[in-house]
């Protein structure tokens, strides 16, 4: 039997089949991470904060944006968040009518501690491999970002992907 990677037409598909399995295995275990949390936010609620994270301050009608998520959504999900302490609203300094969202510091403590636990986790797993399977991932997740940096851009969708 001849190997999927050699197989022309089949290399896509089996590792798009991979990166998906893999993507699903660590949804399980970010899961993990997630309810371990003395004050556990769903994964709507961490992907709001990782876009604030990045973002250092951000007005909701950008969150909303980002997110593609209804206004009426992210607003009940800011309140969640913070209530429970991890985000603050703030006056929007150049607009009455607008608010900036930030994290407070017990949110940006509990982003760390999430993304140190998962650094951990891919720690212990990559250390495992061989040295030329960490090279080939590394060379590979850079491509791969490339191209999904490139689609959330705007550059390119499903139907568009360049195979090149």
């Amino acid at each position: 039997m001849t190997p999927p990677d050699l197989v022309p037409g089949t290399v896509s598909h089996d590792a798009a089949r991979s990166v998906g399995d893999v993507v699903e295995l660590l949804d399980v275990l970010w899961q993990r991470a997630r309810e371990s949390a003395p004050a556990p936010a769903s994964a709507s609620q961490l992907r709001l904060m990782y876009v604030v994270d990045r973002a250092g301050a951000l007005r909701m009608r950008a969150l909303c944006e980002r997110l593609a998520t209804a206004p009426p959504s992210v607003t009940r999900m800011c309140d969640r968040l913070q209530a429970i302490g991890f985000l603050e609203r703030l006056p929007c300094p150049d607009s009455g009518r607008e608010v900036t969202l930030r994290l407070t510091a017990a949110g940006q403590a509990h982003i760390r501690r999430i993304r140190e636990e998962r650094e951990d986790m891919l720690h212990f797993a990559i250390t495992s491999m061989s040295h030329a399977d960490r090279r080939a991932l590394a060379k590979g997740l850079a491509g791969l970002h490339a191209r999904l940096a490139a689609t959330a851009d705007g550059h390119t969708g499903p139907g568009g992907v360049s195979a090149a």
